[in-house]
């Protein structure tokens, strides 16, 4: 059982219809017992992927803490967009979160059930395919090119102001170091990726990076 600090579950859920409320001030009614409906399945998400970060307190959720309060916001839109909730719900809980912690991530993207974020803000992800074990920092971005979206596979990380754009294929244990952009590109996997001449990407050997940031 997840534990809520300094909240109870009917606090939650009513902080959460507060917020919707104060935000989306356009009378719909019902919030609360729709968000009700799949807020268990949500915290149960959200503990799967709080007990896979090292530097987080295994079965602990705050919800002042501002980088789990936004993967918690994600789950719960999800969650309720794959029981076909109302899409209205799920749509002022995603602006709920681009509002809160300035991220980009909408319900209809299958993000992985473990993931970490350093700092949310600036964090805009598209419909792509995510492998488990995902680290995002400040101003990363996962993004289209004419229509095409990347595969990023398990234990890749993001340091802030990166990108991983269109064709683009970056294999299990790549980590981005800061400033790198891999458009319509490949990495090897378990490799440093760093910055080159004329927009060329220089990759070194490194395993495990993941191994720093998640219980595995």
């Amino acid at each position: 059982m997840l534990k809520l600090l300094h909240s109870s579950r009917e606090g939650l859920l009513n902080y959460v219809t507060t917020q919707l409320e104060r935000f989306f001030p356009d009378e719909q009614t019902g919030t609360k017992q729709v968000l009700n409906g799949c807020l268990d399945e949500a915290l149960d998400r959200l503990q799967n992927c709080i007990n896979a970060v090292r530097m987080w307190r295994s079965g602990e959720f705050d919800y002042l803490h501002s980088s789990q309060y936004a993967i918690f916001l994600y789950f719960l839109a999800n969650t309720l967009w794959r029981h076909k909730g109302q899409q209205r719900i799920c749509t002022k809980l995603f602006f709920l979160n681009k509002s809160l912690n300035g991220i980009d991530c909408f319900y209809e993207i299958e993000m992985p059930e473990i993931f970490f974020i350093g700092h949310s803000v600036g964090i805009v992800l598209a419909k792509a395919t995510y492998g488990n074990y995902l680290v995002l920092y400040q101003n990363s971005t996962v993004g289209k090119n004419h229509g095409i979206a990347p595969a990023i596979g398990d234990g890749v990380i993001m340091y802030p102001n990166t990108a991983i754009i269109g064709a683009s294929h970056v294999r299990s244990g790549s980590v981005l170091s800061q400033g790198v952009s891999v458009i319509n590109r490949e990495t090897p996997g378990d490799c440093l990726v760093y910055q080159g001449n004329g927009g060329n990407l220089v990759f070194r050997p490194r395993r495990n990076s993941a191994d720093e940031y998640f219980r595995q």
